[in-house]
């Protein structure tokens, strides 16, 4: 009893028990550091059905997809836009798209979506009234997955659904936090209140934010046309002369504060870009995802020429 007493006082073993300590501190602190470096990362989760809906209505006057035109290309680029304000100190993981399909099958504007970068689709069922089966748990699926794996510090909802509960308490379960985004309701509520009560936080966007990206289906001469469709090239150029126009009118200082965006433009800017090439074009762009990027290509790369 005495010698493991005297054993325990041995000033050696005092000396390797204090340098282990000091070790297993410096080990702690540096990853601690390791830690506050790592940027934070938030991703954007879109139910289209929601959007569809609440944006067509705000918008339009009408729930119908068939009545109305979404920009789905210039809208996720300005959330996108939009979350890079928010989450000033955080960098995109990507933008889920969550929308149904008959059989799980692309439609040819899901499949334009899907080519876009930083984007990922993922599709539910359509039933015979063509209400979406199954978008719900594929949120839920992918909001807890990401969470618990710590891919994700925060997560932009952008849905309206109570059964969207689960996935937020799912999510928060593994300490990420979830913003809901809403649309703004021409009357009463468009979201859950049980939903709204869950989340962290709370966002709308107003009809300002989504007119330029919906539309009422109208028939414009250069859609009817027969003008062939323009190469890549040809779009890149139009993009370049659309560049130097817009620095000629704005000037150095507005081309300062757009570079740090790239390659994202802001909502109006984006807006404006299409417009006008489709009036040089005499060619519609919309649902064509290779000639959009081509075009902001071309914007980007004159800009990035004359800094």
């Amino acid at each position: 009893m005495n010698d493991d007493i005297a054993a325990a006082d041995d000033p050696d073993d005092l000396s390797a028990l204090a340098a282990r300590i000091d070790r297993s501190n410096e080990l702690l602190q540096r990853m601690l550091a390791e830690v506050a470096k790592t940027p934070s990362t938030h991703a954007i989760f879109v139910d289209a059905g929601y959007l569809y809906a609440a944006a067509g209505r705000l918008v339009a006057g009408t729930e119908d997809r068939r009545a109305f035109e979404l920009d789905a290309e210039g809208l996720i680029d300005a959330l996108i836009d939009r979350a890079r304000t928010i989450f000033a100190d955080s960098r995109l993981l990507r933008v889920y798209w969550y929308d149904g399909a008959r059989r799980r099958i692309h439609t040819a504007e899901q499949q334009s979506i899907a080519e876009l970068p930083d984007v990922k689709v993922r599709l539910g069922n359509l039933n015979a009234n063509n209400q979406q089966k199954g978008v719900d748990s594929l949120i839920r699926s992918d909001l807890e997955s990401l969470a618990r794996h710590r891919a994700i510090s925060d997560a932009a909802l952008i849905g309206g659904d109570e059964d969207l509960v689960s996935a937020v308490e799912a999510a928060q379960g593994y300490g990420a936090r979830v913003h809901l985004w809403g649309i703004e309701a021409p009357e009463g509520r468009n979201q859950a209140e049980p939903l709204l009560w869950e989340v962290d936080s709370q966002r709308t966007f107003d009809l300002d934010f989504f007119k330029p990206y919906v539309a009422r289906r109208t028939t414009t001469s250069y859609e009817t046309s027969a003008v062939a469709r323009p190469s890549r090239e040809d779009v890149r150029f139009v993009g370049a002369q659309i560049a130097a126009k817009w620095l000629a009118a704005r000037g150095r200082e507005s081309l300062a504060e757009l570079l740090p965006g790239h390659p994202y433009l802001p909502g109006p800017v984006d807006q404006e870009l299409l417009v006008e090439s489709e009036g040089l074009l005499q060619y519609s762009l919309r649902g064509q995802a290779d000639l959009r990027r081509a075009l902001r290509d071309g914007f980007w790369e004159h800009l990035q020429g004359q800094y």
